[in-house]
C-alpha cells in the first residue's frame, strides 16, 4: 500500500532534497560529535537529516522498511520493499567545514537519488535511466565520459583486501600516473560524478556494497547511466565481495583492471 501516487524516483528525490535542506541549513554550526567507534562519528546534522528523509518516505510509502545510517532498521520485518538512507555521507568533511558531502536515498534494487546540498544538484534514477535535476533547469540525462581523466580513490579505512590490494598503491602505478589524475573526495558524491561525467572512475576497497546505505544509491545511478561496475578483480559486484571499481567506460575499466589485477587475490 502507498499513500502517494508519486513514483519511487520522485519519493527518492523528495527525500534526498529534504535531507539536503537540513544539511545545508546546519552547515557552519558548532555540532557535537556523536562517537560511533573505530574513529567514526555522527553529528546532529546527520540525525536531523535522516529524520527529514524518513518523514518523506513514511508519508509516501508507510508499509516500506527503512535502513538508516543513524537510526538503523525501521518498519515491518516482513516488508517487501526496503529503503537505504545515508543522510550525510562525508560527515568528517562536513564537520571541518568542507562542502564535499552527499545525501543518499535508495530503494533496494530500484529508484535512487543522490543530492549535493551545496550545488543544488540531485542525481536521480528510476532504475532504468539516470538524470540530474537542477533548480530552474530541465532534467538532463547523465552521460558518463572519461574525458576528465580524474579518478577518485577512497583512501579511508578499513582495507580488508590488504596487503593484496592497497588503493594507495594504485596512485603510484606508472600506468595510472601516465593516464589519470587522482582525486580524494572522501564521499560517495564521487560515484554520482562518475555517472555525470565529472569523474572517469571511482575505486575503493571494502565489501557489501549493493546493500550499503553509503553506496547503494550511487551504484544504482552508475548502472542506470551505463557505467561499468565491478569488484577490484573485475568480477560482478555481487560475486566479488572485494572492493568496488566504477568506470565511465570499458576502456577506462580495462586500464584500471590491468593496474590492479592480481593484487586483490
Amino acid at each position: 500500500m502507498t499513500n502517494s501516487p508519486a513514483s519511487d524516483a520522485e519519493i527518492a528525490t523528495a527525500g534526498a532534497r529534504a535531507g539536503a535542506a537540513v544539511v545545508r541549513d546546519m552547515y557552519g554550526r558548532h555540532l557535537t560529535r556523536i562517537d560511533k567507534g573505530a574513529g567514526d562519528f555522527a553529528t546532529a546534522a546527520d540525525v536531523e537529516a535522516e529524520k527529514a528523509i524518513l518523514a518523506v518516505i513514511r508519508a509516501a510509502r508507510p508499509d516500506d522498511a527503512v535502513l538508516g545510517e543513524e537510526g538503523g532498521q525501521q518498519g515491518a520485518d516482513g516488508a517487501e520493499r526496503h529503503w537505504l538512507v545515508d543522510p550525510l555521507c562525508g560527515t568528517l568533511n562536513y564537520a571541518v567545514g568542507n562542502m564535499l558531502v552527499a545525501v543518499n536515498v535508495a530503494l533496494r534494487d530500484g529508484a535512487a537519488a543522490v543530492a549535493d546540498p551545496f550545488s543544488g544538484e540531485v542525481f536521480v534514477t528510476d532504475g532504468k535511466t539516470a538524470w540530474v535535476r537542477r533548480d530552474g533547469a530541465d532534467d538532463a540525462l547523465l552521460t558518463p565520459t572519461s574525458a576528465t581523466r580524474l579518478v577518485d580513490v577512497n583512501l579511508d579505512p578499513p582495507f580488508p583486501n590488504a596487503p593484496g590490494f592497497r588503493a594507495v598503491d594504485l596512485l603510484a602505478h606508472p600506468g595510472f600516473v601516465a593516464r589519470f589524475r587522482p582525486r580524494v573526495v572522501s564521499t560517495t558524491l564521487a560515484l554520482a560524478w562518475v555517472a555525470a561525467g565529472k569523474r572517469a572512475a571511482y575505486v575503493t576497497d571494502g565489501g557489501g556494497f549493493s546493500g550499503s546505505v553509503h553506496f547503494a544509491a550511487g551504484i544504482a545511478l552508475c548502472r542506470a547511466a551505463g557505467c561499468v561496475v565491478t569488484g577490484i578483480d573485475g568480477a560482478p559486484l555481487e560475486e566479488a565481495g572485494r572492493g568496488l571499481v566504477v568506470a565511465a567506460d570499458e576502456e577506462t575499466h580495462g586500464l584500471l583492471m590491468s593496474m590492479t589485477r592480481g593484487r586483490g587475490q
